[in-house]
């Protein structure tokens, strides 16, 4: 006999419940890393990456846009708005993705640790390792 599927409507779960935000989160969090690593490439082409770009190099703006990876440029005076610019993209960039990538990690250890105690015992370990993570990153990536 094949066991009944369980479905409930919205208005029986609610928009508000925990797991709905989470689930929302964990869709909305992918497409923001999306956005990021798009617009990060689109800069680099704006800014004279066109010519002589191999893959690393696409790489490296994707995930971690900075407007020193582009020696020649046709854009006047890029350096006065676009570093302080690139950086904040990039640290938007690293703290969606941490945020999405710890959120991974809790919901994997919610399906090994049994007690209630130790799931609220590893949520605020990550909580804190994500907080203490990208400070150290925004710092990185502020100062260099």
């Amino acid at each position: 006999m094949a066991t009944k599927s369980r479905n409930l409507s919205i208005a029986q779960r609610g928009l508000t419940n925990f797991e709905t935000m989470m689930w929302a989160f964990t869709r909305l969090s992918a497409l923001a890393m999306y956005g990021f690593i798009l617009f990060g490439m689109i800069g680099a082409l704006i800014m004279g990456a066109r010519t002589q770009m191999n893959f690393a190099d696409v790489m490296r703006w994707a995930f971690m846009p900075n407007v020193t990876h582009v020696q020649n440029t046709n854009v006047p005076d890029l350096n006065l708005w676009a570093s302080p610019f690139w950086k904040l993209t990039a640290i938007a960039l690293l703290l969606v993705a941490s945020a999405h990538g710890i959120h991974g990690l809790v919901v994997i250890a919610d399906d090994y640790i049994t007690t209630p105690r130790g799931r609220q015992i590893v949520r605020l370990l990550s909580i804190i390792f994500l907080v203490a993570m990208g400070a150290i990153g925004a710092y990185v990536i502020w100062t260099s």
